[in-house]
């Protein structure tokens, strides 16, 4: 088998935690989660991926991901013709999972993420990768130029690594450029961001996060009209997700729920209207 070595920078390499979560997912007898394409990118890729392996958190960013393809699938239920543009796209495959066969998708991330994507995926007429910041404003453009109807933009796993400053103004741009549409985030309490370097997965790369958020409804100060429309920490999921899930999933939210560890309940993730 060809390998593919990659070269990241420091915050682009955490793509490969959850990654390898689906992966390891995808191999239990009764998975929350099925993702054969992330099983043949593990093998395709040459990293050393045993770090991760038994990782609590490997778990935690596969249920984020079931409740992110969700909200994909809700947004899509009520737009079939819509936009979904997977802000930080790394090597998601939300597309292989929910895609309807009529929604326009951009998967956008940094120039190197996107030449290591490049290995893998293909852009098709209603496909497309853009290599650019999220701080930048012309991948705004160009989605703008090419969208199909209302927009979804799903930032999973991105957010928290951008300074609080540049966090509002992607926001603010988003909603600017695309009224009423409907944005997935996750966000960490600030003693979270404090305690990183304790984290099972953090504490194995480069990486740290930077922005830490009390409360998410500081959006409605940064950008007038929002509304949360979801919030979720791990234990405490929307009944449709929860319920979906196989059994030992349930019974460790349950044994989670019972314990209240910090580092889960202090870890929110959040659907977004825009005004």
């Amino acid at each position: 088998m060809t390998h593919t070595r990659p070269s990241l920078g420091a915050v682009q390499e955490t793509l490969l935690i959850p990654l390898y979560g689906r992966a390891a997912e995808h191999r239990k007898p009764e998975p929350a989660l099925r993702d054969p394409r992330a099983v043949e990118l593990v093998a395709a890729i040459d990293y050393d991926f045993s770090r991760f392996d038994e990782l609590p958190s490997l778990t935690g960013s596969v249920l984020r991901t079931l409740l992110f393809d969700f909200w994909t699938r809700d947004f899509l239920g009520r737009h079939p013709a819509g936009t979904v543009v997977e802000i930080g796209t790394g090597l998601n495959t939300r597309y292989e999972r929910v895609d309807n066969e009529r929604a326009i998708w951009f998967d956008l991330d940094l120039p190197d993420v996107i030449e290591l994507r490049r290995a893998f995926f293909r852009d098709t007429p209603r496909r497309r990768m853009l290599a650019a910041s999220v701080t930048e404003e012309s991948w705004l453009r160009v989605v703008g130029e090419q969208s199909g109807g209302p927009c979804f933009f799903s930032a999973e796993a991105v957010l928290p690594f951008l300074d609080e400053a540049d966090v509002r103004r992607v926001i603010e741009r988003i909603a600017a450029a695309f009224p009423g549409s409907w944005l997935a985030l996750d966000s960490n309490l600030p003693r979270l961001i404090e305690a990183q370097d304790e984290h099972d997965a953090l504490s194995k790369v480069e990486a740290r996060l930077r922005w830490g958020c009390a409360d998410i409804g500081v959006i409605a100060d940064w950008v007038p009209g929002s509304r949360v429309i979801g919030s979720h920490t791990m234990t405490t999921l929307p009944p449709d997700v929860r319920d979906a899930l196989p059994a030992p999933s349930r019974r460790m939210l349950d044994e989670l729920t019972r314990r209240q560890l910090p580092q889960v309940e202090g870890y929110h993730m959040h659907l977004i209207q825009l005004p």
